[in-house]
């Protein structure tokens, strides 16, 4: 599972690259809401969890110690969820109103899916032990 590696980082500079990206318009405001730009709204700057979450992901991705990949899965996790919570949260409907969802907001779910793919399947050497009597 060498590719594995490669796909999560692939993934995270995708899932990057999204939070700068328009996410949702909101077209009574015209206002443009993307990961690290929201001003007019009350979703603060959600990209930057991201950013954070990446930063560790990477870190613990390409440390080969098994507490690394260990706590990798922890911080997929969590940044799923916090993908999650980004899609549903910032393209709800309000008041009568939809957003109009951009292409962006589709890239964190499918992009934090391949992080957890990644981390689930590590690229570890098998410790064996000879047990000799």
């Amino acid at each position: 599972m060498r590719i594995m590696k490669w796909v999560g980082l692939a993934a995270a500079l995708t899932l990057a690259v999204a939070c700068f990206l328009p996410w949702v318009f909101i077209e009574s405001r015209n206002i443009t809401v993307s990961g690290i730009e929201s001003s007019g709204t009350t979703f603060g700057k959600p990209g930057y969890f991201h950013f954070f979450s990446i930063l560790f992901f990477l870190i613990f991705n390409f440390t080969p110690r098994i507490w690394a990949k260990r706590a990798n899965l922890f911080i997929v996790a969590l940044n799923l969820a916090w993908a999650i919570r980004n899609y549903f949260l910032i393209s709800i409907c309000q008041m009568g109103e939809c957003p109009v969802k951009q292409a962006a907001i589709y890239l964190l779910i499918p992009a934090s899916v391949l992080m957890l793919a990644a981390a689930l399947f590590p690229d570890m050497k098998g410790q064996t032990k000879n047990k000799t009597n």
